[in-house]
């Protein structure tokens, strides 16, 4: 357990910074801790008053090389000291990104398209999945977030993106995602999955007029809790779409670029997506999104068909080059696969000896810690979450709140973290759900 003292959280800077933000940016984000950060290197972030944080967000689970990698900060300052923007002109960096993706791609997947945010990545596969099949309607599933914008909205399934905006896009058909720790249904994981695929069954014979484009689904829902399938899930919805010739696509967004402990969550599944979005770790702090398809469905859109004002800068696309070396040559992958094995046997000891934390679940180094109320009934406690949330701040651990009921503590340190540094963290998460007061 960890012995260090309470953190003064705000500390007086930080608590300064924030009064200044709220006087200048409209209040629309999400509950923080209030740490007002001013650096950070690997897995470890400063505030503005010189506390330090081991830190279990990447950001959003964006900087899966670590905090301010030496390496990609050098290669970012290299590009823009050449060149900013070309639009849509070619540049050797651009060309040399594009390759260096594919090459971290199954070979079917052999083209790519670069873009700047998660949102215009997803929103770009729904473009090309209708074009290549000349339907229109999209499967999007209970849970799901794939981003703000208004298609990638209509798509998710969470109503934290569509509540009080008005009527969403139309031809989205949205289904259950199995949700093991609150299953609707008796038995075990495999009743789970029957279920789920009845009702993907049924909400298509009630909803679709005949005009099943494809399907985009997360290799595990992301803020809806971070909520893994049972195994044989996803592949039998891949066989689902495969026998009804639509095309069957994946969002890695967040769960690409070895956070799960394999390059690519839908290896864990032997999937073949027809198509992936690909965002956050992809930049590794850089903004930068990408889409990967089979060239002939690219092969449906025409010249002017697809384009963004930043996709593919040369700043963005020396970033995309440079985290998969440091990914390569830090085995950053492998690293995730074993420092998350040793994180989820600490956390299910913390498990154990909490009466908060309801359920732990994961893979590689993505895990989401379900805070209750009661362990028998499974009430969610936000209240108690977002107590937590500022506990283990004051403990030196910066920790977010995800969830259908914003109960899920997410787990998502940089890939990078050293094996002191999970136990460490653990204990600091040990010591905050202590001091929790009820």
């Amino acid at each position: 357990m960890s012995e260090r003292p309470p953190l003064q959280v705000p500390g007086p800077h930080s608590g300064d910074l924030i009064a200044r933000w709220e006087r200048v940016e409209g209040a629309v984000t999400g509950h923080q801790a209030p740490v007002a950060w001013e650096r950070a290197s690997g897995v470890t972030v400063w505030d503005a008053d010189g506390n330090e944080y081991l830190d279990w967000t990447s950001g959003v689970l964006v900087t899966n090389v670590g905090h301010a990698h030496p390496r990609l900060v050098a290669a970012i300052q290299d590009a823009s000291g050449d060149l900013l923007n070309s639009y849509e002109f070619p540049t050797r960096r651009r060309v040399e990104a594009g390759e260096a993706l594919l090459a971290h791609l199954p070979d079917h997947l052999d083209r790519c398209f670069f873009l700047t945010t998660g949102s215009e990545a997803v929103e770009a596969a729904m473009r090309l999945m209708k074009r290549h099949s000349g339907a229109y309607e999209v499967i999007g599933f209970h849970g799901a977030f794939h981003g703000r914008t208004a298609a990638s909205a209509a798509l998710g399934g969470l109503p934290v993106t569509k509540r009080g905006f008005g009527p969403t896009m139309p031809g989205v058909i949205q289904v259950p995602y199995p949700y093991a720790y609150r299953s609707p249904v008796a038995g075990g994981p495999a009743e789970l999955v029957d279920y789920c695929m009845d009702r993907l069954d049924e909400a298509v014979r009630a909803n679709s007029t005949g005009s099943l484009a494809g399907l985009i689904v997360e290799p595990y829902l992301g803020t809806a809790g971070f909520i893994f399938p049972p195994e044989g899930y996803l592949a039998e919805l891949q066989n689902w779409a495969r026998q009804r010739g639509i095309l069957f696509g994946t969002d890695e967004v967040q769960s690409g670029y070895g956070r799960t402990g394999r390059m690519w969550a839908f290896e864990w599944d032997g999937l073949q997506p027809d198509v992936v979005a690909i965002g956050k770790g992809l930049g590794s702090g850089y903004p930068v999104s990408a889409i990967a398809a089979r060239a002939d469905l690219f092969g449906a859109l025409e010249r002017g068909d697809m384009s963004s004002s930043m996709g593919g800068n040369p700043v963005s696309s020396a970033a995309v080059t440079e985290v998969l070396r440091i990914m390569d040559d830090e085995q950053l992958v492998d690293n995730a696969f074993k420092m998350g094995a040793v994180m989820l046997e600490r956390l299910r000891e913390v498990q154990d000896r909490s009466a908060f934390v309801g359920d732990v679940r994961g893979r590689g180094l993505v895990m989401g810690l379900e805070i209750v109320a009661d362990k028998r009934t499974k009430e969610p406690s936000r209240p108690v979450t977002l107590q937590l949330l500022d506990r283990a701040a004051a403990r030196g651990l910066l920790i977010g709140a995800v969830g259908m009921f914003g109960n899920v503590v997410r787990v998502a340190p940089p890939l990078c973290i050293t094996e002191a540094e999970v136990h460490e963290s653990v204990d600091r998460l040990a010591a905050a759900l202590g001091d929790i007061v009820t």
